[in-house]
């Protein structure tokens, strides 16, 4: 079973304008410390951001309105909260890079099912780039949510691409979908980011010191390369994980965040698959 949505999903714009705040620290500072919570929906969007740089209202404001694309002038509100990472955990970051974070993390092989629905939904996502949920299920059977589009049309491009599956397509009607119809909050499909992967905490709004992010994607990585799952554990302060020094692991996860998926907001689209 494997469920995967796009990044027009309410949780998925939630974790997006999370990412752009962590793409804005870095750009600010070479190692930023920043870890920020999103929460969205009618007519609203509340971030709590503990962070070593400052950001102006203003500046927040363009994030949202460019991601959601909603004019946060015009009857949509959005508070900002901002406050200092917790001082024991600022010194533990300095003159060395540590984990920053306690954690059990177990890395996946993607299966070729992963493979194919992540595939399919991204390829619909570029005619369609509405909010939208999908799941393969068991017994093979697809279960589509696809707002702003025919249902008959989906279910007939869903069987072309699902040739034995059983199709079931907006089980409740029609609908539009977005950020007023559900709410949004950050972090709350990792299924959809991590397929079966396990993960102590999750990947999106946080820098790289976060063993949520640097250690989650260096078990998919190493999982992926050696074909065969992997598990990893690590406590605040430690400074090698899987027999690696944790600055090897973060410029791993960082290589990935910025050549390979163009930053963390990008990476927030659509996860590890």
């Amino acid at each position: 079973m494997f469920e995967k949505v796009n990044p027009s999903h309410p949780d998925k714009i939630a974790d997006r304008i999370a990412g752009a705040l962590v793409d804005a620290a870095y750009e600010k500072e070479e190692n930023p410390r920043i870890a920020a919570e999103v929460l969205i929906g009618h007519e609203s969007c509340h971030i709590i951001a503990e962070t070593s740089v400052h950001f102006e209202h203003e500046f927040i404001e363009s994030i949202v309105s460019r991601i959601t694309g909603i004019d946060p002038s015009k009857d949509f509100i959005v508070i900002y909260d901002e406050y200092p990472q917790n001082v024991h955990l600022a010194e533990n970051q300095i003159k060395k890079i540590r984990c920053g974070d306690n954690g059990i993390f177990k890395g996946q092989v993607v299966t070729a099912e992963q493979q194919c629905l992540s595939a399919f939904v991204r390829n619909l996502y570029e005619k369609y780039p509405y909010d939208g949920k999908f799941i393969y299920s068991i017994n093979n059977k697809i279960v589509a949510c696809q707002s702003n589009i025919d249902s008959k049309v989906l279910k007939a491009i869903l069987r072309k691409s699902f040739l034995n599956s059983v199709v079931i397509v907006n089980p409740l009607g029609e609908w539009t979908g977005g950020i007023n119809v559900d709410t949004g909050a950050t972090n709350r499909k990792l299924g959809s980011d991590m397929g079966d992967a396990v993960t102590g905490g999750g990947l999106h709004g946080k820098d790289l010191s976060k063993a949520d992010v640097s250690v989650n994607i260096y078990a998919h990585i190493r999982a992926n390369q050696l074909g065969t799952p992997v598990e990893f554990s690590c406590a605040i302060g430690d400074e090698y994980v899987d027999g690696l020094p944790y600055s090897a692991i973060v410029e791993i996860a960082k290589d990935y965040i910025f050549n390979q998926c163009g930053g963390f907001e990008k990476f927030a689209e659509w996860g590890l698959i």
